[in-house]
């Protein structure tokens, strides 16, 4: 069905909260490292160190885990005990486990859109995590398809574009990343949504294309099926 719209989801930060159990880890590290560096460059020296790993490690728990680690070696010059790596280790875990919270108007927005479009959920990081977080959401089953990819960039949404025969014109991808869920996918030929959270990592900044025919911004999913309702008609 080429002329069906397709509405994409990113997972972290707009279907569920994610970006919160970064920021209080990233406090617990800052208060273990306390006797080592002043908190200001702690969070400089941890945010150059998950730069400089995207590209090893990729997005996600592990990734962020090992920049800690990274980072509390260098700050201490190699005198980190290891207790407090192991403390590291703990604090991943824990984010590893914590449970799934779905933010306002995710069920509404897509049970109102489920019967009319193809959902599909486009989300980065790694693949057991993100794999779990979907399973305990309850959302599994409202999606055509699920795509965990490395990373989101223009070419990877044509190449999802092409693989399940969307229309780019007909795809809508809605998310709170400018930088990974909405400038790529309008260079790819699609719609952005961007839907504000609470708090978004550093790395993701953009400016919005507030200017682009295909860009839109709504507050929260509730506006959701309105909105795709007005690029229908």
């Amino acid at each position: 069905m080429p002329d069906r719209w397709t509405i994409a989801f990113d997972a972290d930060d707009t279907l569920w909260h994610n970006e919160r159990f970064f920021r209080s880890t990233q406090a617990r590290f800052v208060e273990l490292l306390r006797d080592h560096a002043r908190e200001d460059r702690l969070r400089e020296r941890l945010l150059a160190a998950e730069r400089r790993n995207l590209g090893r490690y990729g997005f996600g728990v592990k990734g962020f885990v090992l920049s800690m680690i990274e980072t509390a070696i260098e700050v201490s010059e190699a005198r980190v005990p290891a207790t407090a790596i192991g403390e590291i280790m703990d604090l991943g875990r824990e984010m590893l486990a914590h449970p799934i919270e779905l933010l306002p108007g995710v069920e509404q927005a897509i049970a109102a859109l489920s019967d009319e479009a193809r959902l599909v959920l486009v989300t980065k990081g790694d693949l057991l995590d993100q794999e779990r977080k979907l399973a305990q959401s309850g959302l599994g089953e409202a999606f055509e398809a699920v795509e965990i990819v490395s990373d989101k960039t223009a070419p990877v949404y044509a190449a999802i574009f092409a693989r399940y025969a969307i229309r780019p014109d007909r795809a809508v991808m809605v998310g709170n990343s400018l930088k990974s869920d909405v400038l790529p996918v309008i260079e790819a030929g699609g719609w952005g949504v961007y839907v504000p959270s609470e708090t978004t990592w550093e790395l993701e900044h953009a400016e919005p294309p507030e200017a682009h025919p295909r860009f839109r911004r709504i507050d929260s999913l509730v506006a959701l099926p309105a909105m795709v309702a007005e690029l229908r008609a």
